[in-house]
């Protein structure tokens, strides 16, 4: 695995993450990952490369201190792991209320739920409300029975998808398609030629003979041939 070139030691000392630096961050994964020209056949080193530099050159944090991929790497598995589990907690909080709700009471609710599965309390909000409505983190359908053991199968395959860096067919499935148009382009091509061979041979065996000894089938077949070829 490749990885991009580190620029000092000192600089991977841990320093929190600002609201805005979360967003552009979310901003530049969602960015890098869906796009297929260059995101779906790139190593993990280039992948978190272009994320990096898509951070540090954002207008947003203009005078702040350069991260590091790896620190982009990691605050972002932070990120997707709470999010996904969130995101099953919202679901709960949402079937679980009555009908006549607002969104603070869900809200409320959702974290007391995901407080009380996980342990700790949710702190990355903003990183949801960034990403809630991307296909990956929508609602996930969790149903009311069983919700804490449902909300954590669901959030582990979000997560476990988010870890293996699956990014949308691109390239390399382009050019697999061009290949294979291009295999039967040169199939085709080969039949024509073929075909056209064997009509040139058989022209040639009709007109070799003597014209008063074909058959009415023959004399047709040899025009036939004869205005194809002209």
């Amino acid at each position: 695995m490749e990885h991009p070139p580190q620029t000092s030691q000192s600089s991977l000392q841990r320093r929190k993450w600002s609201t805005k630096e979360d967003v552009v961050l979310i901003s530049a994964w969602l960015n890098t990952s869906k796009d297929a020209i260059v995101s779906t056949d790139q190593k993990a080193g280039a992948f978190w490369k272009r994320i990096v530099d898509y951070v540090n050159a954002s207008p947003l944090l203009s005078g702040a201190v350069p991260r590091e991929w790896s620190q982009c790497k990691q605050r972002w598995g932070r990120i997707n792991e709470q999010v996904c589990k969130f995101v099953g907690c919202y679901e709960a909080a949402v079937r679980e209320q009555a009908i006549v709700q607002n969104e603070n009471d869900v809200m409320k609710a959702a974290h007391d739920i995901f407080f009380n599965d996980i342990g700790i309390k949710f702190t990355v909000e903003h990183c949801w409300r960034e990403l809630r409505f991307d296909q990956k983190w929508k609602s996930l359908g969790v149903p009311k029975e069983g919700p804490k053991e449902k909300r954590k199968e669901a959030a582990e395959v979000v997560a476990e998808e988010e870890g293996a860096e699956v990014r949308p067919p691109g390239v390399k499935a382009c050019k697999a398609a061009k290949r294979k148009r291009q295999g039967y382009d040169e199939i085709h091509s080969m039949l024509a030629v073929k075909k056209e061979i064997q009509q040139q041979k058989l022209l040639e065996r009709l007109l070799a003979k003597d014209p008063t000894h074909l058959s009415a089938n023959e004399i047709t077949l040899m025009d036939k041939l004869i205005s194809e070829m002209i």
